[in-house]
């Protein structure tokens, strides 16, 4: 098991990794139309975006959940 501490990294590898492979998919689906060629094109478009998507993930986590600390009530 991973230990606790890294739960944020992690949160943000899996959330990054799903996130860029819908929207990569999507985006080369309208550019390509569904192909022969569409697999190869996808996988290599989503792993450019998913080394994109993870740093940007966790440098911009902490800033969205201090933002929706200010925008929400306190329990």
């Amino acid at each position: 098991m991973i230990p606790a501490r890294f739960a944020p990294i992690l949160f943000g590898f899996i959330l990054s990794g799903l996130m860029s492979c819908m929207v990569s998919g999507l985006s080369t689906f309208r550019a390509l139309g569904f192909g022969a060629g569409f697999p190869a094109a996808w996988a290599g478009n989503w792993l450019l975006s998913w080394a994109i998507a993870f740093p940007v993930v966790l440098v911009v986590a902490p800033i969205t959940r201090r933002l929706v600390g200010k925008l929400t009530a306190k329990a």
